[in-house]
């Protein structure tokens, strides 16, 4: 039958009162360890969680427990740091205070089949993985030349093409995990907006993708029959128990891995580097493929969202962003490769440096003079220029008592040609707002041990992702200076 929940999140809370009181008469007698996080949980309403998943229970047959509690248990066993699902359902058998946070009687706790049950109801697909266990892998991750480098592309389509791609044919909107994003859009996003930490209307992104080890080296047996007949090296399909998982490179460790290669969004501009949408893909995606496969995922699935700036590395400096930005009217902070190290040439007699400040022909670099943000256009002028004396150049390029005066307009160039200008300090104050990616994702990895998981499939990564990200966010909040929950046990 459907899940009922009557009295939705007070229901929860007057039954954790209940319950607390029952097996902790005395609430000091709580480790004071637990008391962040009952307050949090007392604060956390995940009762829309059993609407959004109603259409996945049947009319028919018995009772389900509720997902919301389900959900919260899940929560609540990541943010103890307990990452098998086995040892969690044994904890909230013998600890009452694990049972009853999660919404639970004590001495009725759920199994280990009925989380498994709930997470395959979570899961848009009849499969647990995107591709097939049966592949045949030729594509190798090559180890980058230089130490601290990201590997090369492996993917045979370009940026250009990719994003021409899927601007024509976009991603489908009702992905495996759309259940899971629905959950955390409703009950962690939409409340972190609500409460002032994000503001959707005006989204400064920063992107970045980080490695997910699955397995300490990557797993396969034959199907075939070729061995039996002597024939070794064959090219049959092998059976992979991780089929969305391969090889890359971890610049950071500068060693190979097998697993995920993990790209977030983050906003740059909460404090507390709240994640907005992931996307999981095989380890040897280079990140330029990563953020326009994530990039157009994330607009079909949460189309409200309105970015203005992108803040990403230099992995993504290729022209085909740039351009997309410009048409979409989103300022890009991406920091230079160094695969343009040239000097670009401009109307005729000027060049212009990977900084993106013209030279004029004595070999000087001219001085800013200001930006015209409506006609994204900077402005430049001559080095030797004085207001009041004029120009001191021996060879002046120009009449002009002020000198020459050049425009560099964002059209022409906009890899090169910024506004603000790469190098000002206004662009440098936001650009080192990027590394909000790499500390949310470094959290979810510490904090939270995403990596520690030990799943086979893309179905159960996905929902401890973003478990995680739900955590991420409700840490964020902020609580009452006094327990609410404390003052409700001192009641009579």
């Amino acid at each position: 039958m459907l899940p009922i929940n009557v009295g939705g999140h007070p229901a929860y809370q007057k039954q954790l009162i209940s319950q607390l009181r029952k097996y902790y008469p005395d609430y000091s007698s709580i480790p004071a360890e637990y008391s962040n996080i009952i307050d949090q949980f007392w604060h956390f309403d995940l009762s829309d969680t059993d609407i959004i998943t109603r259409d996945c229970y049947s009319k028919f047959g018995p009772e389900p427990r509720l997902p919301s509690c389900m959900l919260r248990s899940f929560l609540l066993s990541i943010k103890l740091k307990i990452t098998s699902i086995e040892h969690w359902v044994a904890q909230m058998r013998v600890n009452p205070l694990f049972a009853i946070l999660s919404g639970f009687q004590y001495g009725d706790t759920p199994g280990a089949t009925t989380f498994y049950d709930f997470f395959d109801r979570l899961w848009l697909s009849d499969h647990d993985n995107f591709n097939p266990h049966l592949q045949t892998r030729t594509t190798k991750v090559k180890k980058p030349p230089k130490s601290g480098a990201k590997a090369p592309p492996t993917e045979k389509i370009s940026v250009e093409e990719l994003m021409l791609k899927l601007e024509a044919n976009p991603p489908d909107a009702i992905q495996p995990y759309a259940y899971l994003t629905q959950l955390f859009k409703k009950q962690s996003l939409d409340v972190s907006v609500l409460k002032g930490l994000i503001r959707s209307h005006e989204l400064s992104l920063a992107g970045d993708g980080t490695p997910i080890y699955t397995s300490a080296r990557s797993r396969n047996h034959r199907r075939c029959s070729c061995k039996d007949q002597s024939i070794n090296g064959c090219s049959c399909p092998r059976y992979y128990p991780q089929p969305d998982c391969d090889k890359g490179w971890d610049s950071s460790r500068k060693c190979f891995y097998y697993g995920y290669d993990l790209y977030m969004f983050v906003d740059a501009d909460s404090e507390s580097d709240l994640p907005i949408f992931p996307l999981l893909a095989p380890a040897s995606r280079h990140d330029s493929h990563g953020f326009v496969h994530t990039w157009f995922t994330m607009h079909q699935m949460m189309p409200e969202l309105s970015v203005k700036k992108l803040l990403l590395d230099a992995a993504h400096d290729a022209m085909p962003i740039y351009e997309y930005c410009r048409k979409n009217h989103i300022t890009p902070f991406i920091d230079l490769n160094n695969k343009g190290n040239v000097k670009l040439p401009y109307k005729n007699d000027f060049t212009i440096g990977t900084d993106g400040i013209p030279i004029c022909r004595a070999g000087r670099k001219m001085n800013r003079d200001g930006v015209e943000k409506a006609k994204y256009r900077a402005k430049f002028r001559c080095p030797l220029t004085n207001r009041k004396y004029g120009c001191s150049c021996s060879n002046p390029c120009s009449d002009s008592k002020h000198g020459r005066t050049v425009h560099l307009a964002t059209k022409d160039n906009p890899r090169i040609i910024n506004i603000p200008p790469r190098e000002s300090k206004e662009w440098k104050v936001e650009y080192n707002a990027r590394t909000s990616a790499e500390r949310s994702n470094k959290r979810q990895k510490n904090d939270y041990l995403l990596e520690s998981g030990k799943h086979r499939s893309s179905k159960m990564w996905y929902c401890r992702l973003y478990a995680t990200m739900m955590l991420q966010h409700l840490d964020a909040w902020d609580l009452p200076y006094k327990s609410e929950i404390a003052f409700q046990l001192q009641q009579v």
